[in-house]
């Protein structure tokens, strides 16, 4: 099996839900079934996204096991794929085709974590702590490559450390970056 279509990966991420279920399968491998129950999802509904996802090539299975007389697969996704910022030269930019053209299906990604960014904004926990920056600047090239890079490094961390939903010890914290050069 060759690598996947970037276009049906970027149309596999510009879903919320699917981008929920990203976030869910950082911490382990989670069955359709499990899935449903932490997202408040039907257990057909958790299935089709899982299937877009793996179509697309963005999570892999990680396991079966028996559950009542039948099989489930366990699904993961594995950030550091798409955390390798030492080995691509923009890790942390939208996305380009070959012509250097951002495509609606890049769009739709944005379109996508700007509806999850609303839904987790409503669960926001007040206090310290919590930090928000909004900014269109405009900075040289050097400095652009060293805050790109210790941003994609953070959020591998992040990623890296990601634990199950309600583990002892964790707090639930939210992480939406979006870096990207724009057009003048």
């Amino acid at each position: 099996m060759g690598a996947p279509d970037p276009t049906a990966r970027l149309r596999a991420l510009a879903h919320p839900v699917r981008l929920r279920i990203l976030s869910l399968l950082t911490a382990s491998a989670f069955t359709a079934a499990e899935i449903a129950r932490e997202l408040d999802l039907t257990h057909a509904n958790a299935s089709y996204h899982l299937r877009h996802l793996l179509a697309a090539g963005v999570i892999e299975v990680a396991g079966e096991e028996r559950i009542r007389g039948g099989v489930a697969k366990r699904y993961r996704y594995d950030a550091s794929r798409d955390f390798d910022w030492k080995q691509r030269q923009d890790a942390a930019t939208a996305p380009k085709t070959t012509d250097g053209e951002v495509t609606p299906d890049h769009r739709l990604v944005y379109a996508a974590l700007a509806t999850e960014l609303r839904r987790r904004a409503e669960r926001v926990r007040r206090g310290p702590g919590n930090f928000l920056t909004d900014a269109e600047f405009w900075v040289d090239d050097e400095t652009w490559d060293e805050i790109r890079n210790t941003v994609a490094e953070a959020s591998a961390r992040l990623h890296a450390a990601a634990k199950p939903p309600r583990t002892p010890g964790t707090s639930r914290v939210s992480a939406t970056v979006a870096l990207f050069r724009m057009e003048d």
